[in-house]
C-alpha cells in the first residue's frame, strides 16, 4: 500500500501539472509509467509502450484572472473557465441576463436588440441551459458580449474541449458573486492546440499457457492539467487512483511465480478526459486482434471503498458479473459489489462497444472531489484498493481455468 500511495502522490503532484497539455504534463505522466514498466520487466508492443496519437484541445497556460469591482477572485476556487473559453483581456460593466426572455416574446426581441458589445454578461447556469430552448438567434447573440459569467450553484467541475469560443467564459460559484457587482475585469489565455501528440501506454505479461489469449488491465493516467499558472487539478481519485492500481498489479503479473496462464496486457489510456480518445484509438489500430481479448478490466476512481465498489456493465455480462461477485461473497476482499448497466462514463465503453467483454470497475464512498482542485493524494483513504486489487486477480485466474 506504501508504495500505491507514493504513486498517487507522484501523479498527483505539482510537477505533473494535472496530467494535462500544459508544460508536457500529460508527457511527463507517460514518462513515469513507461519507467515503472520497465522496472517491473513488462515486454512492450511498440518502443517505449508508446502508440501515439493526434489530440485537439483548447488550453489555459497563462493568465487566468477574473475581479470584481477591484476585488480578486481565486481560480479553482471561486471560479473555473469554461473548456470552451476563448482568451480575453478586458474591462466591462456587468450585466444580468434578463430571465423574461423565456417567457415574454416582447422582452426577447427587446434582447436581441440590446448592444452586448464590451459587457459582461452574467446568467444563471439553469439559464445557461434553458437559452438551448429557444431559437439560435438568442445563443448566437450571446457571442455578442465581451465575456460570459455563468453562476454555478453547488460546486465547480471543470472539463476539456475540442474547440474553443470567441469570447472568455467562467463558471463562478453563486454563493462567491456580489449581487451589487458593477464592473468586471477579466484576463484569460486560452490556446487552442491542434494535433496535440498524445499517448497509450501498453506493456504486457506473457502467458504460460495461452500466449494468444488475452486478459486486459486499463486505466487513464491523464486528467485535466492547469487552469492559469497557478492552478492545477491534481486528479487524485481521477484517476492517479486507477493508474497506481494497474501498476501494482502489473509489478504482480511480472513476477515469475505469478506468470499468468493468459497473457494480460495493461493499458494506460491518455486523453480519456477529452473524449475516450487514447481508448477509441486503440479500437481503431489495436496492437492485438480484438476477439483474442478474453476480458477487460478498467479502472478508474478507484481512492476510496468504504461503501464498496460498482461494476458498469455488471447488468449486461450477467454470467461474469455472478463469478465476480461469488469470489467477493467468499473472500469479502471489498464491502460489497453493485451492478450497474451500460455507460459510456469510461475507457472500457469502446471495447464493450466492439463486443469485448468488459466491466468498468469504481469506489463508493469517501471524497466526493471531482474534476476540481480538491481531489488531492492526501484525502484519499484508499479502503478498497488492497481488496480491488485482490479481487482482479482471483477473477482473471478463474476465467483462465
Amino acid at each position: 500500500m506504501g508504495r500505491a500511495r507514493a504513486t498517487i502522490t507522484a501523479l498527483a503532484a505539482p510537477d505533473m501539472h494535472g496530467r494535462g497539455y500544459v508544460k508536457k504534463g500529460e508527457q511527463r505522466a507517460a514518462e513515469y509509467i513507461s519507467r515503472r514498466f520497465r522496472q517491473a520487466g513488462l515486454r512492450a508492443f511498440t518502443p517505449k509502450y508508446a502508440q501515439f496519437f493526434p489530440v485537439t484541445i483548447n488550453t489555459f497556460p497563462g493568465r487566468c484572472s477574473l475581479l470584481l469591482d477591484g476585488k480578486a477572485l481565486e481560480p479553482g476556487v471561486d471560479f473555473i473557465l469554461d473548456p470552451t473559453s476563448g482568451p480575453g483581456d478586458l474591462t466591462g460593466p456587468v450585466i444580468a441576463l434578463d430571465t423574461l426572455i423565456f417567457d415574454d416574446e416582447t422582452a426577447g426581441q427587446r434582447f436581441l436588440s440590446q448592444s452586448l458589445q464590451g459587457q459582461v454578461l452574467v446568467l444563471r447556469q439553469r439559464d445557461a441551459e434553458r437559452i438551448r430552448t429557444l431559437p439560435d438567434a438568442f445563443a448566437r447573440h450571446l457571442d455578442q458580449a465581451a465575456a460570459l459569467l455563468t453562476l454555478v450553484p453547488d460546486k465547480l467541475t471543470a472539463s476539456l474541449s475540442d474547440h474553443q469560443v470567441p469570447q472568455p467564459r467562467l463558471q463562478l460559484l453563486a454563493r462567491r458573486w456580489p449581487t451589487q457587482a458593477k464592473r468586471a475585469a477579466v484576463r484569460i489565455d486560452a490556446v487552442l492546440v491542434a494535433n496535440y501528440r498524445a499517448r497509450n501506454i501498453i506493456g504486457y505479461v506473457p502467458g504460460r499457457i495461452q500466449p494468444d489469449s488475452f486478459l486486459v488491465v486499463s486505466a487513464h493516467y491523464d486528467h485535466l492539467g492547469r487552469m492559469g499558472k497557478n492552478t492545477y487539478f491534481p486528479g487524485a481519485n481521477d484517476n492517479a487512483s486507477g493508474t497506481a492500481l494497474l501498476l501494482e498489479l502489473a509489478e504482480y503479473y511480472a513476477k515469475p511465480q505469478h506468470q499468468p496462464a493468459y497473457s494480460v496486457i495493461f493499458m494506460a489510456f491518455g486523453a480519456e478526459e477529452a473524449g475516450l480518445l487514447g481508448s477509441r484509438y486503440f479500437i481503431r489500430h489495436p496492437l492485438v486482434a480484438l476477439p483474442r481479448i478474453r476480458f477487460l478490466v478498467n479502472l478508474d476512481l478507484t481512492g476510496t471503498g468504504q461503501e464498496g465498489i460498482t461494476v458498469v456493465n455488471g447488468r449486461v455480462l450477467e454470467k461474469p458479473f455472478k463469478l465476480l461477485d461469488q469470489i467477493n461473497k467468499e473472500h469479502r476482499y471489498v464491502a460489497s459489489i453493485a451492478a450497474r448497466g451500460q455507460a459510456a462514463n469510461s475507457d472500457h465503453y469502446p471495447f464493450s462497444n466492439q463486443g469485448v467483454p468488459a466491466f468498468f470497475l469504481y469506489t463508493r464512498g469517501g471524497s466526493k472531489a471531482y474534476h476540481d482542485v480538491n481531489d488531492q493524494a492526501q484525502a484519499l483513504p484508499l479502503t478498497a484498493f488492497s481488496g480491488i486489487a485482490q479481487l482482479v486477480i482471483t477473477f482473471f485466474d478463474t476465467l483462465s481455468r
